[in-house]
């Protein structure tokens, strides 16, 4: 975190620099009027909501497993699995009832699956014993610090019928800034921690913005690729959780971050000579928040915001 009074324009702390401006202010969004901000805001939240509900939405997660070397039974899930440098293997009787992804038959035998380090990819689909065949369990396969793992979603899990909504602050037109930005000409590789104990994910750096409140600029690292960008950070504010994102989009609406595992939103406009609008009030909480099988990623080193910012969504549970 770099905190000063003035905007330390044309610095940059680590990476090289495509091109600055000059310190920002708070803005209106877009120059709409303050009902048509709002009710964006909250149509923007309600779909936010809906997706979260999804049948093998974030809200279903039940476990996470990590697969060893030998066959290995897990508990709730049908057949024997173990990895090696191909993958992750699948063992299992028709009986067992599982069906790998894109198949329509049970499988009678051995499947192996993978995925590059930092991907998730769905493996297969089962229906339990006396569950609804509409609510078919899903088979997620990661890959965290070199390690494979399996993650159970289930449309039944307890997260998920009881869900009521994802508390926020009110929306307030102060948190939507235009911020200088500072593109890198080169990503900068790092390494930071993740939600799950011993987890390590590398991530790229590819700029960084000056965060102005109250007197304060604030420099933050933003991370993701050429296309799309995220900007994790923690923050003071009461009841959040550690640690929130806010998604940037610098090419076209809709472009996706490797490994950020959470919603594809817009919220954030491109790069405009120098600049770059975040509306904070759209800052959402990583998967990790609503569930312990989250294998989210921390922020880089020093994105930590000195201020509360008071916006965008609070912790779920």
């Amino acid at each position: 975190m770099t905190t000063s009074t003035t905007s330390p324009a044309g610095a940059t702390t680590r990476g090289r620099h495509a091109a600055s401006a000059p310190t920002a202010a708070p803005t209106e969004t877009a120059g709409a009027p303050a009902g048509a901000a709002v009710a964006a805001w909250s149509a923007w939240h309600a779909e936010r909501e809906r997706t979260l509900r999804e049948q093998h939405g974030w809200l279903t997660l039940t476990s996470l497993h990590w697969v060893p070397g030998s066959p290995t039974s897990f508990p709730g899930l049908p057949g024997e699995w173990w990895s090696d440098a191909d993958g992750v293997h699948l063992r299992a009787a028709a009986a067992d009832g599982i069906v790998p992804s894109g198949g329509q038959d049970a499988l009678r035998g051995t499947h192996v699956q993978d995925v590059a380090e930092g991907a998730s990819a769905f493996v297969a689909t089962f229906v339990p014993d006396g569950a609804d065949p509409a609510s078919s369990v899903a088979v997620e396969l990661v890959r965290r610090t070199g390690r494979y793992g399996l993650r159970v979603r289930d449309p039944r899990a307890r997260t998920r019928v009881a869900f009521e909504g994802v508390p926020t602050f009110a929306y307030d037109p102060s948190w939507v800034l235009d911020v200088p930005v500072r593109w890198y000409d080169e990503p900068v590789d790092e390494v930071v921690g993740g939600a799950q104990p011993g987890l390590e994910h590398r991530v790229q750096v590819v700029g960084e913005v000056d965060v102005v409140r109250d007197g304060l600029t604030t420099t933050l690292r933003l991370t993701g690729t050429s296309g799309g960008a995220s900007l994790l950070f923690t923050d003071p504010a009461p009841g959040i959780a550690d640690w929130r994102v806010l998604f940037v989009d610098r090419a076209a609406a809709g472009t996706a971050v490797p490994g950020a595992e959470a919603p594809d939103d817009d919220v954030a406009g491109p790069d405009v000579g120098g600049t770059l609008r975040l509306d904070l009030n759209r800052t959402l909480n990583l998967p990790y928040a609503f569930t312990e099988f989250g294998t989210c990623p921390r922020p880089v080193e020093g994105n930590v915001l000195p201020f509360s910012v008071e916006a965008g969504e609070k912790v779920p549970r």
